[in-house]
């Protein structure tokens, strides 16, 4: 059994819907980017380095990155 912060409930978990507003791109680098700023806070360069490979190509290789940087977070619905 884990004892978790009852803060964590009404965070956790994260659902996007890909099909809906959130499915844009620039939606999901602005997640991105606050998700790196609350989960990686002590290393700044982080942040921009999750955002330089998402933008590295289409939009299937930007939820390919969103997910392997926070998918144990969030879970993306098509």
């Amino acid at each position: 059994m884990a004892i978790k912060s009852i803060k964590d409930k009404k965070r956790l978990p994260i659902e996007i819907d890909l099909t809906g507003p959130d499915g844009n791109a620039f939606v999901l680098l602005g997640k991105a980017k606050n998700l790196a700023k609350q989960l990686y806070p002590k290393d700044l360069g982080f942040e921009k380095q999750i955002i330089e490979e998402m933008t590295s190509g289409d939009y299937d290789n930007l939820l390919d990155v969103f997910d392997k940087y926070f998918g144990s977070f969030v879970t993306l619905y098509r």
